[in-house]
């Protein structure tokens, strides 16, 4: 079996912490009893949002996306490529405004709706994604082509096995007409 290859691992910007500092804030504003908390968000979502983003980790090999984030629960996440089945962009308006993209990964049989996994704030998430959905293509085409052989050798093999029989079957017809 073939090793399994790093082809790109991603790298994220350091926009995405001001992005969630500023998410963050705008909740604290709308619920209004948290406004006097804004004095104690702001040093303390610094801290947590770019601890949090020197945890997250993306790499995508000749096999799988295998992402890694989170402080308190690490979560773990190996994605055969053949197993996605969508990988979709979102970007909403204060996205928008930071210049970021959520990339969502969605995979055949996965539980429950939504996104298997999310990350947020990949440089140049296009051309991350393209470059995912272009390894999952020709990890298929191998995929195939390896089964098309696979099923030529065994139909090979089969037509061979009936052969004999066939003879053998003949062998027999012979010998009970002998017999007779």
């Amino acid at each position: 079996m073939s090793e399994e290859t790093l082809i790109k691992k991603a790298e994220f910007t350091q926009k995405v912490c001001s992005y969630w500092l500023v998410q963050g804030a705008l909740v604290l504003v709308l619920t209004l009893a948290g406004i006097p908390l804004l004095l104690l968000w702001i040093p303390l979502g610094l801290l947590l949002t770019r601890h949090y983003l020197s945890r997250m980790e993306c790499l995508l090999t000749n096999k799988a996306l295998k992402v890694k984030k989170g402080m308190l629960v690490r979560v773990e996440k190996t994605i055969p490529l053949e197993k996605i089945t969508d990988m979709g962009l979102v970007q909403g308006p204060l996205m928008r405004f930071f210049g970021l993209y959520k990339l969502s990964v969605e995979t055949a049989g996965q539980s429950g709706p939504g996104a298997l996994v999310s990350l947020t704030g990949i440089i140049d998430t296009k051309a991350f994604r393209a470059m995912v959905l272009q390894q999952r293509e020709e990890m298929l085409v191998k995929s195939e082509s390896s089964n098309t052989d696979v099923a030529s050798n065994d139909s090979a093999d089969q037509l061979t096995l009936l052969s004999e029989i066939r003879d053998t079957l003949q062998r027999i017809e012979q010998q009970m007409k002998q017999k007779s």
